[in-house]
């Protein structure tokens, strides 16, 4: 049997951890022993508590913090040194470089990172670029695969030349196609949200921090309701720019059409309950927001970045828009809202689109077969 440690920065609700945690929870516990190392809070942190063993590194935070990240390190080591894992598998960046450092210095015969968007990205300074560039670079040095969630990261990978082309393997971030399928939405759910009122509802969901660039739902929502003014604006998540995003609300005189809705576990009502789903990030690796709502027969206009190029069929399954043109993106939605029978099929075409490869089923089955293949012969560590 071998025994897997999987490592994540912060248990929050995305894509990451949404992928870490269901690999972890449902991989062939007759083949595999497993546990997760991961940093303080977040919403998932008491689902992985009682359905794995976990351990909680509290210096393991997002932000940067070079005592925080040098204990996290320290203490990492010696619980890999304790529980001596096979393969050590993390998930995000700051997790993803610290684990693996950590994977290295305790003698983990197998270390993996999946690649969840990488470090760095376009919208940096070409200083500030380049340091991740680098940090991925000696990461990648001591890991065996990496695990691409979009084709384009791989790219990527390639052309910042983080590693040659045969150490990427592409697994889709999925979606729990049980969780998803035969739901019968409530009327009576998303007139909780609604006050009653018939309006229709414009989601998107994310943490509030620079990479997904909520002000601009927000800016777009404004643009909206200069023309439609029966539609409110909900946001799922929290975080550093809340009360920064608020503000922007309130400045745009649109306060009460906007629905900051915090973080929620309700995310399949909450989809089947809207009529449009945005994405306005910066960059990305496979959002498994935009799978979830297409599986929930949503149209989605979103960001044309990275894997988001990948899951979207432009005017057939959604619209691609260029970074920062909310009012682009305003103006699909508009042409949504307006267009019922256009709107629906669209959605329909949506939930056709999510093939084999985006359900968290396959994605299991591929990381199983990865650990056994990496494992099956010695390695000269």
């Amino acid at each position: 049997m071998l025994k897997v440690c999987y490592i994540i920065t912060k248990l929050e609700l995305g894509g990451a951890q949404k992928v870490a945690l269901y690999t972890a929870c449902n991989i062939d516990k007759t083949k595999f022993d497993d546990f997760l190392i991961c940093g303080d809070g977040g919403i998932l942190y008491d689902e992985a508590k009682q359905n794995l063993k976990t351990i909680q590194i509290k210096n393991l935070v997002r932000e940067i913090s070079p005592i925080k990240d040098f204990l996290a390190l320290i203490q990492i080591y010696k619980v890999l040194k304790k529980e001596k894992p096979d393969i050590v598998h993390t998930h995000s960046s700051k997790a993803g470089i610290i684990g693996r450092i950590a994977a290295k210095l305790a003698g983990v015969k197998s270390i993996i990172h999946t690649i969840h968007g990488y470090g760095f990205n376009e919208t940096q300074k070409f200083f500030v670029k380049y340091i991740f560039v680098y940090i991925e670079k000696f990461c990648a040095i001591i890991t065996d695969k990496l695990i691409a969630v979009a084709r384009e990261d791989i790219k990527k990978g390639v052309k910042y030349n983080i590693a040659k082309e045969d150490k990427f393997v592409l697994i889709r971030a999925g979606i729990d196609e049980i969780f998803f399928q035969d739901y019968a939405p409530s009327p009576e759910f998303k007139n909780s949200l609604t006050d009653g009122k018939s309006v229709q509802l414009v989601l998107t969901i994310g943490p509030f921090k620079p990479q997904k660039n909520t002000a601009d739902f927000i800016k777009a929502a404004a643009e909206v309701l200069k023309e439609k003014d029966d539609v409110l604006f909900a946001i799922v998540g929290d975080g550093e720019q809340r009360e920064q995003l608020e503000t922007l609300a309130n400045n745009l005189n649109i306060k009460d059409k906007i629905l900051f809705l915090g973080w929620r576990k309700d995310i399949r009502q909450l989809l089947y309950a809207s009529d449009i789903f945005v994405l306005t990030s910066l960059w990305e690796g496979l959002p498994c927001t935009i799978v979830e709502a297409m599986r929930c027969l949503k149209p989605v206009v979103a960001n044309a970045v990275d894997g988001v190029k990948e899951i979207i069929i432009e005017s057939e399954t959604g619209f691609l828009i260029p970074p920062y043109d909310y009012k682009a993106s305003a103006q699909k939605i508009l042409y949504l809202l307006k267009n019922d029978s256009q709107r629906l099929k669209m959605g329909s075409a949506a939930q056709a689109s999510i093939k084999e490869e985006f359900k968290m089923q396959s994605v299991v089955q591929s990381h199983e077969q990865l650990y056994l293949e990496l494992n099956s012969y010695p390695r000269g560590r």
